[in-house]
């Protein structure tokens, strides 16, 4: 995490509808769009890390007996066909192997077939290090009637998120990962479509706290109180939405690019593959499969004791089998790629 952030966290805590608190929403909110590249004027930070950001786009556009599309190449894709199937909808699924991309014509022919509801998909496969298309997905979605959910865990404010230019319908985030806050909020998108979906429902959400119906009396201009927010989160998140404004997304995501070309030409020389498809890599994750032979818990384990350098093992398909190196945000540096290649040449040799 920056500074800056670290010390917004402990600022004095106010009241959650004291006007000064209110008023740092509205900058949170302006800020939130425009990472997300989007006018939409629902837009606001959810109470909750990116899985309930993820449950609260789903429960609020879902009834029970609704068609349900989901790409699933990775833990996350399972996760939200997990979450639509709790909510009761028919659930199709379009998969794809792991650390491959999904293919948008088979997303396409899905739409055609299914007519669904919703589709949902991941854009940042965290659990495999891959970046999916969807531009373009919108046209054939929306034709058939369709809502556009994307998730941008991890691509958001690293690598372009283009809301309203893609034609997504509802999108949500997490701010632990480019955005360099710590866990604990979810930032969500919604557009007029969706709105309207929402205002529509039959039945009422099935999940009171996440109930976007309840929860935009209090980030629109009513302010009613429904839970009291977590104050210093909002703080942390207005503070790292400032650092990504000065720095700018096109040179952010240009830097992320960059660390991670980096990252690939020295662990092609440390002989190390990814696991991940060429030509869907993400800057911000990258997983590299463990040479054969060799324990990658240990050398996780290793990297962290006698070197101070946490990476993640695979998850999924990949446990056991492929180490996943995050460069994200703040962290994704130069000096991070140095740091974290000095130590696997160490401990691999």
């Amino acid at each position: 995490m920056p500074s800056r952030v670290l010390a917004a966290l402990a600022h004095p805590t106010i009241g959650h509808l004291d006007p000064a608190f209110l008023a740092l929403m509205d900058e949170v909110r302006d800020g939130l769009r425009r990472v997300f590249a989007t006018r939409n004027p629902f837009t606001l930070a959810m109470s909750g890390t990116g899985s309930a950001g993820m449950e609260t786009v789903i429960v609020n556009l879902v009834e029970p007996g609704e068609r349900v599309v989901v790409g699933v190449n990775g833990v996350f894709g399972g996760r939200l066909a997990e979450v639509a199937r709790r909510t009761g909808a028919e659930v199709h699924t379009v998969d794809a192997a792991w650390g491959t991309a999904l293919d948008p014509a088979a997303i396409a022919d899905a739409v055609r077939r299914h007519r669904p509801h919703l589709v949902a998909l991941v854009h940042a496969e965290t659990s495999t290090g891959v970046a999916n298309d969807v531009a373009g997905l919108a046209d054939v979605i929306h034709e058939h009637g369709g809502l556009f959910v994307l998730d941008c865990v991890t691509s958001l404010g690293g690598m372009p998120v283009e809301i309203d230019a893609w034609g997504v319908d509802a999108a949500y985030s997490g701010t632990q990962k480019c955005l360099s806050c710590p866990p604990g909020l979810s930032p969500v998108t919604l557009s007029a479509r969706a709105v309207d979906r929402l205002d529509r429902r039959t039945r009422p959400v099935p999940s009171w706290y996440l109930d976007l119906t309840l929860l935009r009396s209090y980030w629109g201009q009513e302010r009613a109180y429904h839970h009291t927010a977590p104050i210093n989160m909002i703080y942390a998140l207005h503070e790292a939405l400032a650092i990504v404004d000065e720095e700018g997304l096109a040179p952010r995501f240009a830097r992320h690019q960059a660390v991670h070309q980096r990252l690939a030409a020295e662990l092609t020389e440390l002989g190390l593959a990814f696991v991940s498809q060429d030509g869907h890599r993400l800057p911000m994750l990258n997983a590299i499969a463990a040479p054969p032979g060799v324990d990658e818990a240990i050398v996780r384990r290793r990297l962290l004791d006698e070197h101070g350098i946490e990476i993640g093992g695979g998850l999924g398909a990949f446990k056991g089998k492929a180490w996943r190196i995050g460069l994200m945000g703040h962290g994704a540096t130069f000096d991070s790629v140095d740091r974290v290649v000095a130590g696997l040449r160490t401990l691999l040799r």
